[in-house]
């Protein structure tokens, strides 16, 4: 199989778990949904709120790591196989004006300039790309504001003006970078090209001409050599042509090169009727250089999958032991305050409580301490998914009861709050202190 072909199987593949995975969920719940409409992470069917975003840490970490790790061991391999401009450059050009609309003569020459005329197969391979362009956009926001709503906002336009700018905006720079800034946005746009100069070493593999079975095509300037060393390479430039950034990869490796082998498939067919391997392959240079196999293993290659495997982990762990509510607990200014009855003394809380499960539930809350009882809230109270609410509470405790023996200190007390529907999953304990003054002979 060509790697044309291995390309787009997986073009096929990326496209179709990015456009099936924002549908998928559990209980409401996203694999991965970033939504600042409700202000919640949804990261593997957990929902965290605005103040749990310690996730996204973990994400970024794992996600510049892996950008590393795979650049150490295989050069720019997502720049030719699974960035979506590529993605988006092969629909247009390859399918759409060439194979579709013959704007161009073939898929193998890509040097050549479009057919003139044929206005109307420009329009309509144009417009086709709009639509594409316009599905891109809006699946990019599904993991922003998930699918189940998007369609919902758009048909009240003036109601949600920020989603679509949004999707505009994205269709717009999709068709543009697509369309018009084409393959220069690889070599000139995208930072990722200036990055990746700086990870690779001789072990990385990269599309690589092998100049030893070749002949020498290029001097150490990048000058063309007339004439040249003989080698294999007959010269007949097919790795050029089909180049889809318009490079010479017998000259070296070069930034513009994102891996997409094209020129591997050329010379392999050239070669073939040699009944000889082709002379760009991908490969490390000192592979090609000592004729051996390439060398995967190297401290960057182990290191690297060994941090992420260790952020992976402490992200699985820490999802897996999240809460479904969060319970803050403030003391009033009031030390305590001695009731209108003169039988109790009180002590008045201000308690946050946050419901960060994807479900409504009624909460409420008890003090593990038999002498300690609740004056309010007297009742239970409902939040939604995301809500949260500030309860005054007031606790107290009988003036003639045993705790006086602290002799005015504060006595430490246990809140527990829950889910009064789900009370024995979703709950969490919090420390306070209870202030009964030093009272003598009892008053």
């Amino acid at each position: 199989m060509t790697y044309r072909k291995m390309r787009y199987i997986g073009f096929a593949i990326i496209t179709l778990v990015s456009l099936t995975l924002p549908w998928i969920t559990i209980e409401s719940r996203h694999f991965f949904l970033l939504s600042f409409d409700k202000k919640q992470l949804q990261l593997f069917f957990t929902t965290f709120n605005m103040s749990e975003l310690w996730p996204m840490l973990f994400l970024l970490i794992i996600l510049f790591l892996g950008i590393f790790f795979i650049t150490t061991l295989a050069g720019r391999v997502w720049c030719g196989w699974a960035c979506p401009q590529t993605i988006f450059r092969v629909i247009y050009r390859d399918l759409l004006q060439t194979k579709i609309f013959g704007l161009y003569k073939s898929i193998d020459n890509k040097q050549r300039p479009m057919e003139k005329g044929k206005w109307v197969e420009k329009i309509l391979a144009f417009l086709i790309f709009t639509l594409f362009a316009i599905t891109a956009a809006a699946n990019l926001l599904w993991y922003f504001i998930p699918p189940e709503d998007f369609f919902v906002y758009i048909q009240d336009p003036l109601e949600h003006k920020i989603v679509f700018v949004a999707w505009f905006i994205f269709t717009a720079l999709m068709m543009a970078a697509a369309a018009f800034v084409k393959e220069k946005f690889c070599a000139y746009v995208c930072p990722y090209v200036r990055i990746q100069s700086t990870m690779l070493d001789n072990d990385t593999v990269q599309t690589i001409y092998d100049p030893i079975r070749g002949g020498e095509i290029y001097d150490a300037h990048k000058q063309k050599i007339d004439g040249g060393k003989e080698g294999e390479c007959i010269r007949c430039d097919a790795c050029v042509k089909v180049c889809p950034t318009h490079i010479d990869i017998r000259a070296g490796m070069q930034l513009e090169c994102i891996n997409c082998l094209e020129c591997s498939d050329a010379c392999a067919k050239i070669m073939a009727h040699s009944k000889a391997a082709s002379l760009i392959n991908w490969t490390s240079p000192n592979a090609v250089q000592s004729r051996g196999k390439v060398k995967f293993v190297r401290f960057r290659t182990i290191a690297y999958p060994i941090v992420i495997t260790i952020a992976l982990v402490g992200l699985l762990f820490m999802t897996t032991t999240k809460k479904s509510m969060i319970l803050n607990i403030n003391r009033d200014t009031e030390l305590f305050r001695i009731s209108k009855d003169l039988q109790s003394i009180e002590n008045v809380y201000k308690m946050k409580f946050e419901n960060i499960d994807s479900k409504e539930h009624t909460f409420y809350f008890e003090v593990l301490n038999p002498d300690i009882k609740i004056k309010a809230p007297k009742e239970p109270f409902k939040l939604k998914s995301g809500e949260a609410n500030i309860k005054v509470a007031i606790l107290y405790t009988d003036i003639n009861s045993s705790i006086k023996a602290q002799n005015g200190k504060p006595l430490p007390v246990i809140i527990r709050a829950f889910a009064v529907d789900n009370k024995e999953k979703i709950f969490i304990e919090k420390r306070a202190s209870f202030v009964y003054p030093n009272m003598e002979n009892g008053h």
